[in-house]
């Protein structure tokens, strides 16, 4: 197969050459089963990634068989239908359901078609809002570093890595990046840490004046760098920012959104209420491609007053079969405990996690719920790898030494070198130990290779 899909198929976010004729062969998964996927060939792979932070529910059955009957009798009653000027029920159910799990205040749904496309809606109604309300001279945006909010044009203003936007020019909206939430290599307090980031905000918004700020974008766990998590009194301060200054805050949860922290919206975890969230992934646990944008009731008012029009629109959101699909699978997280049970379970995985600390390669681990990361140093005084190393490490190396194991996690280099891991929300302990485990092993052989004036430990218990 890999070479009619070199003849045919452009793979996102890959260098296609490499899958050339007489060159890799192509990984190509054909079926699931719970949290293992098998490829063409026949090999299992433990999927450690969800996908991509998606498939809360794993593949296949049990959920499958319930989640495709959803489909069809929807599909039997009525395939397709707008939300434009009109509506079908069952994305109007969706959105009764959503409402009711978001945190109070935030009570309206604006359905897309998957996370870039909640981000970018995201910032249209941000934008229309300002304007109705007298201040179109609010266009400019502030993220963070390193973060991704994905790479439509508007969307990849947000996004905070110089190498995904240097070729498409300058960003159709005019935005500031601030500081991650990263903890590592500091000396200070969190409480420091978190005044240290909070003033930075404030300053940025203060240099480009805050008349003329519009939204500041944040994912609760940022993904790009390594699942940064907030320090205390973060969220709380984002929020006492925006209210001062007069702008939208929006908390980009298309990964940390519908369980994978252990919350319906983990930003409620962090202690704040922001004026927008934005979700996908694991709305359908996967299962179809949905999106939707969540406003409190004070943004979407001035879209109700006469003589007012939303201007956007998609037209595939809200589809009737993904959200017949996503009712489906948030009922069977209630149903079924997920949340619970990720909750339960997290500090069991935190724990396994941290005795990768034995590594000398391993200088933190860090995330929350079911997503976290391991960051990759040279030495024992948490020394940084060259740039040549880290391309080494991260393409090459590390994807091939997790496959031969029979495990698909992730390696990154926005930032410094992470490993990361987001299960399916379903794994109970002895598959997390063999994430765990599997990791560790690649890990310590990798730290053998690659330390300098170091040496490198061993994993126990």
């Amino acid at each position: 197969m890999t070479a009619t899909a070199h003849e045919h198929l452009l793979l996102h976010f890959t260098s296609n050459g490499l899958f050339a004729p007489g060159g890799r062969e192509l990984l190509v998964i054909e079926r699931g089963e719970g949290p293992y996927v098998y490829d063409t060939s026949g090999r299992r792979l433990l999927d450690a990634m969800s996908g991509i932070a998606c498939t809360q529910l794993g593949h296949g059955d049990p959920y499958a068989a319930e989640l495709a009957e959803a489909a069809r009798e929807q599909m039997a009653k009525l395939a397709f239908n707008t939300v434009w000027s009109m509506a079908h029920p069952a994305a109007i159910e969706l959105s009764d359901v959503l409402a009711g799990l978001a945190p109070e205040g935030i009570d309206k749904v604006f359905f897309t078609s998957g996370g870039a496309d909640s981000v970018e809606a995201a910032w249209k109604l941000v934008r229309q809002y300002h304007v109705m309300n007298g201040e179109p001279q609010r266009t400019k945006a502030i993220a963070r570093r390193s973060a991704y909010h994905g790479v439509t044009l508007g969307a990849l203003s947000f996004t905070g890595i110089p190498a995904f936007k240097e070729p498409f020019g300058r960003p159709a909206v005019p935005t500031r990046h601030v500081s991650p939430t990263n903890a590592f290599r500091s000396d200070e307090s969190e409480g420091e840490l978190c005044q240290r980031l909070l003033d930075e905000v404030e300053e940025v918004i203060l240099a480009e004046g805050p008349e003329t700020v519009a939204m500041l974008i944040a994912e609760p766990v940022q993904n790009g760098g390594g699942c940064f998590t907030p320090p205390a009194g973060y969220w709380p301060g984002l929020r006492e920012i925006a209210d001062r200054h007069g702008l939208l805050l929006v908390a980009d949860e298309v990964i940390s959104g519908m369980g994978r922290i252990g919350e319906w919206f983990a930003v409620a975890k962090y202690g704040a209420t922001p004026d927008l969230i934005t979700i996908a992934k694991g709305l359908t646990s996967a299962y179809a491609p949905m999106g939707a944008v969540m406003v409190s009731e004070r943004v979407a008012a001035p879209f109700y007053e006469e003589g007012r029009t939303l201007l956007h629109g998609i037209t595939f959101a809200g589809h009737p079969l993904c959200a017949a699909i996503a009712l489906k699978n948030l009922e069977i997280f209630r149903r079924d405990g997920i949340l619970e049970g990720v909750r339960a379970r997290a500090p069991y995985l935190h724990a396994a996690l941290e005795r990768l600390r034995e590594l000398a390669i391993v200088g933190d681990v860090r995330g929350d719920g079911f997503f976290w990361a391991i960051e990759l140093v040279k030495d024992e005084q948490d020394g940084r790898f060259e740039p040549d190393e880290v391309a080494f490490l991260v393409k090459r190396h590390l994807p091939a030494a997790f496959l031969e194991r029979g495990l698909i996690a992730r390696a990154d280099d926005r930032g410094d070198p992470v490993v990361q891991i987001a299960p399916p929300l379903i794994c109970e302990e002895p598959v997390l130990d063999e994430i765990v485990a599997t990791i560790g092993a690649v890990l310590e052989e990798t730290g053998k290779r690659m330390l300098t004036g170091a040496t490198s430990g061993s994993v126990s218990g």
